[in-house]
Formats: structure tokens, C-alpha cells, sequence
């Protein structure tokens, strides 16, 4: 028993991240969101969780998580593109499952063999590799993407399942991947700090035998800050069924939101961001 405690002392340390599930991203992570504003209310799901993505003892984004849907509702990070590495460990959330359990980004393989958590406990409270596997037209896609992060640490960060919804494969490589590698590109020049929130609105369907919602739409609004007085904004959206993208103003995706989500209007961004 002594020998088991010291072994799960030792992984501990050894942590492959950190996230914390928190009450606010205003009290713990708010550098993520323009003057410190996360989207209101509007899109909260029935079951939420604020995540704040952290990994080696750095935050480096925020993700509102569906519970109940097993997606993240949006990813909230600065735009900070840089060369590199794609990583390919995949990780999950531990506190999803409670506050007793690590406050730790975790391979699942870590969770099950050192830390007492079977497959089915962790099935419960989010979506698992098990999910994603088999699938046929569709991509683990990333809302925030590892290729707008400077480093390694960051990029890795990106690759939890929390932070990824079942995406069209043509969509995902395609429209999708124009967005978010050449029109970021293009649209953030002369940019000098660019805060993006990218999110799912939730489908009909599911995959995984009903436990993980495959979106209806992908979307992404984004703030940039050019000086302390000039601000530039836009947005896009796609149907995640079709390999297109369509670019609008922050006030015309938060209407187009707004609509369908069917509830109070949406804002994504404080009102000092431009809407048309």
C-alpha cells in the first residue's frame, strides 16, 4: 500500500500538464479574452465546465466544455503563430470526473494504470479515444489549433480531447484549414494582439453510439488589438457537413448565433471590439 502511495507520488510529479476546472475564467485565466470578457451566458450548455488549459505550470487558453455532450462549447486563445512540431499524445481531463482527482492534463493510459480510474469512469464525464475511433467522414478536429501556438509546450496543450469535436474530414482539411492557416494570416497583419474564440454549435447527431454531439456549425470570432486605439474584427462560420467557409463581422456571427442558439443575444467579445 505504502509502495502504491510513493508510485502515484512519483507519476504525480511527473505530470504531463496541467488544467483546472475553475468557477470563473474572470477569477483564473481572463488574459485569454479581450478586456478580460468571455462570451456571455448566451451559449452556456445545461452541464458546464470552465476549463483553464494549463500545461507545465502555464495557462495557455480556456475552453467552455459540454458535459453532457462530451464537446467544448468554444476555445478562447491569442492567435501566436509559430513553426513546429504537430504533437500526437492526446490527453484528457481528470477533473471532469471531481475535484479530488489531479488538477492534471493526463494521458489516459496514465489515468487508468496509476491512478485508480477505470475506462468507465472517465467515459462518464467526457469523450474518450474510444469515441473517436472507427470514424467515417469525420476528423478529431481541433477548436483551437496546435499551428497558432509558438512552441512546443503550447502546441501540446491544444491536444486534449476537451479541446476537439467531430469535424467533417473535408471541411477539416480543407475550407477549414485555408481559415485557419492562410486567412489568419492575411486578415492579423499589423495586428499586435489577437484574441480568438473558436466554438461548436450543437447538432442533431452524435457519434459513439450517442455520447459524443457531432456540431451543426464550426465557428470563429476574432479581436485584434493593432494600437491602445484601433481595433479590427471579423468572424467566420461553416456547416460542418459542407467543405465551405463563410467570412462575416463579429456582429453578423453573433447574430447568426444568436439565431441558432435560440436564446438571449449572443456576445463573444467586449462591446470595444468592433462589429461591423
Amino acid at each position: 500500500m505504502l509502495l502504491l502511495l510513493l508510485l502515484q507520488i512519483w507519476v504525480s510529479c511527473l505530470w504531463l500538464g496541467h488544467s483546472e476546472v475553475v468557477t470563473s475564467f474572470e477569477s483564473s485565466c481572463p488574459q485569454f479574452f479581450f478586456r478580460e470578457t468571455p462570451p456571455n451566458e448566451a451559449l452556456e450548455p445545461e452541464n458546464p465546465a470552465w476549463i483553464c488549459q494549463r500545461y507545465k505550470n502555464q495557462y495557455y487558453f480556456a475552453t467552455l466544455y459540454d458535459r453532457n455532450r462530451r464537446i467544448p462549447v468554444y476555445s478562447a486563445y491569442l492567435y501566436q503563430p509559430q513553426p513546429g512540431k504537430r504533437p500526437k499524445t492526446w490527453l484528457v481531463e481528470p477533473q471532469l470526473m471531481g475535484p479530488t482527482y489531479p488538477k492534471t492534463m493526463e494521458r489516459e493510459w496514465t489515468l487508468l494504470n496509476y491512478f485508480n480510474v477505470s475506462l468507465e469512469q472517465l467515459s462518464k464525464s467526457q469523450a474518450i479515444l474510444q469515441d473517436y475511433k472507427n470514424l467515417t467522414g469525420l476528423n478529431r478536429g481541433h477548436l483551437n489549433p496546435s499551428s497558432h501556438h509558438p512552441d512546443s509546450n503550447s502546441r501540446t496543450a491544444t491536444f486534449t480531447l476537451t479541446n476537439i469535436v467531430p469535424q467533417d474530414e473535408k471541411l477539416n482539411g480543407g475550407a477549414w484549414n485555408n481559415y485557419e492557416q492562410q486567412m489568419m494570416m492575411r486578415r492579423t497583419q499589423g495586428c499586435n494582439t489577437t484574441y480568438v474564440v473558436v466554438g461548436a454549435v450543437p447538432g442533431n447527431n452524435y457519434i459513439a453510439k450517442g455520447r459524443v454531439n457531432k456540431p451543426s456549425h464550426i465557428w470563429s470570432g476574432i479581436c485584434c488589438e493593432v494600437d491602445t486605439k484601433h481595433r479590427k474584427a471579423w468572424a467566420v462560420i461553416a456547416e460542418n457537413d459542407k467543405n465551405e467557409v463563410e467570412l462575416l463581422t463579429l456582429g453578423e456571427l453573433e447574430d447568426v448565433l444568436t439565431d441558432l442558439y435560440g436564446r438571449n443575444q449572443v456576445s463573444l467579445f467586449d462591446s470595444d471590439c468592433p462589429r461591423e
